[in-house]
């Protein structure tokens, strides 16, 4: 699990520009939607191109909020990363330039729909009522990637949490575009993971000073749970 940090001068700039630290004191639940980014073989399993071993340690984390969120009402969305071979009409050739020594090409190849790497991992606790929505961009929101947006639209969606890995890369592309699209995001710092704390707690400080609220999964947890009636 990374070791979350996060500067006084990040909280203290937050706090001069909106009096307070988060924006969004509660939440409706019948209009929320846990995003869990890319948990997948191939960013998990050992041997994996991408495996990333801190992706591991936050499925229990996950699989709470998934709970939670179902048992209030809310829904939850499994966002698998998707290679297209010959870029089905939509190209990315970007992606493999910044990758080098064939890295991007062999993490393509693990993310082929039908692939071990596709695959959602096994400890992830899914069910039958979730959503699985395949991507091939980072971002889950940007256009041509995914269907995610018009899903969301459809069932009234206007607060998104965001889980997932990498911390950096797919979750916070994912969550800056949910933003830009007026929805209320929550990133959750101890439910998202990527490859050092460097990387990960970067992301963190710039969420919370532009694009979301950063909180723990206890925190999130808990204000799922407030919005229920009492008894």
């Amino acid at each position: 699990m990374h070791e979350v940090h996060m500067p006084q001068d990040i909280l203290d700039r937050a706090l001069a520009r909106r009096g307070a630290i988060e924006v969004f004191r509660d939440i409706d639940p019948a209009k929320t939607a846990l995003l869990v980014v890319d948990l997948q073989n191939g960013f998990m399993a050992p041997g994996q191109p991408c495996e990333l071993a801190n992706a591991r340690e936050i499925v229990g984390n996950v699989n709470r909020i998934a709970g939670a969120l179902r048992a209030a009402g809310g829904h939850v969305v499994w966002i698998r990363h998707t290679h297209v071979p010959g870029g089905g009409g939509n190209p990315w050739p970007r992606f493999v330039e910044f990758s080098a020594a064939g890295w991007g090409d062999a993490l393509n190849a693990a993310l082929v729909p039908g692939q071990e790497g596709h695959a959602l991992h096994a400890s992830l606790q899914t069910r039958p009522e979730d959503d699985i929505v395949d991507k091939t961009r980072f971002s889950a929101f940007i256009q041509g990637s995914s269907d995610l947006h018009e899903r969301l639209q459809r069932r009234r969606i206007d607060t998104v949490i965001v889980t997932g890995t990498a911390t950096n890369v797919c979750c916070e592309s994912t969550a800056r575009d949910a933003m830009m699209l007026n929805y209320k995001v929550h990133f959750i710092a101890d439910a998202n993971a990527t490859r050092t704390d460097a990387d990960h707690n970067a992301t963190l400080a710039n969420m919370l000073l532009w694009f979301a609220d950063v909180r723990g999964t206890d925190q999130i947890i808990d204000l799922i749970e407030a919005s229920q009636p009492a008894g």
